[in-house]
């Protein structure tokens, strides 16, 4: 067999049902991990920006009303989402008989539980398409070794018929079946650099988002943003924050 005959062309075209099949899927699965790994970059890059404009303009905020103003313009963020969540709580709270939300405590109790829910849910839409990048990493190098074996398989069994065991006759078919291992591995790493990276970038949001609820929580119950005193400096933030027996801001007297 002539070298120039040999290589990824000669071993597309002497591949048979299985082996297409086997490219096949690992197309596809290519396609659909560079899609995920595009769209959630520019997603989560989009959310990130808008986040964090939201959050200087919460952080400046001196009470609640001028904290949810405007929300609107950044409504599909998880942070203008959980304050959504806030006030519809604070509105539930207010305008149900406070003989039943007795029993499952006070307006924090109650708005604690239901932020620590919110930041639930926003954690498993940040999982979006992480489950299929997790598979095609883990599984797209068996794969590819599932075509190399069906490969030298073949080759070896028309070596066989042919009689011929030269080593030119058996290294030729033999590296043509390994292009399935490697199509399995270029496959499988980009998921793999995908899942880490986006799940890194979940875990830092997700602890951002919580520290927000806290924020919220804060400024909800007490009416007023909390002020934290900066380790090493000469003034600390007088003590209490809130004068004891201050009004909670009510979501009525809020928006």
């Amino acid at each position: 067999m002539n070298d120039s005959m040999l290589g990824f062309p000669h071993f597309l075209g002497q591949a048979d049902v299985v082996a297409r099949f086997i490219l096949g899927f690992m197309l596809v699965a290519s396609v659909v991990t560079w899609g995920l790994i595009v769209d959630r970059l520019i997603d989560n890059f989009r959310v990130r920006r808008q986040s964090q404009a939201f959050l200087a303009r919460f952080h400046r905020a001196i009470n609640f009303p001028e904290a949810i103003a405007g929300l609107s313009s950044a409504a599909d963020v998880p942070c203008t989402r959980l304050v959504y969540l806030a006030l519809d709580s604070v509105r539930h709270y207010d305008a149900h008989d406070a003989s039943h939300i007795d029993r499952a405590g006070g307006l924090s109790e109650f708005l604690t539980r239901v932020l620590r829910q919110g930041i639930e849910d926003e954690a498993q839409r940040m999982e979006r398409g992480l489950t299929v990048l997790a598979s095609v990493g883990s599984t797209a190098p068996f794969v590819g070794l599932l075509g190399t074996v069906w490969g030298i398989y073949h080759a070896l069994l028309a070596i066989g018929i042919s009689g011929q065991g030269t080593l030119d006759k058996v290294a030729g078919p033999v590296g043509e079946a390994l292009i399935m291992t490697a199509i399995g591995l270029a496959v499988a790493i980009p998921a793999v650099l995908g899942y880490n990276a986006l799940g890194r970038r979940n875990r830092v949001a997700l602890c951002q988002l919580d520290a927000f609820g806290h924020d919220v929580l804060t400024m909800v119950v007490t009416g007023a943003p909390l002020v934290r005193s900066t380790p090493g400096a000469n003034s600390i933030a007088p003590y209490p924050l809130v004068e004891p027996g201050a009004k909670p801001l009510h979501l009525a007297k809020a928006v």
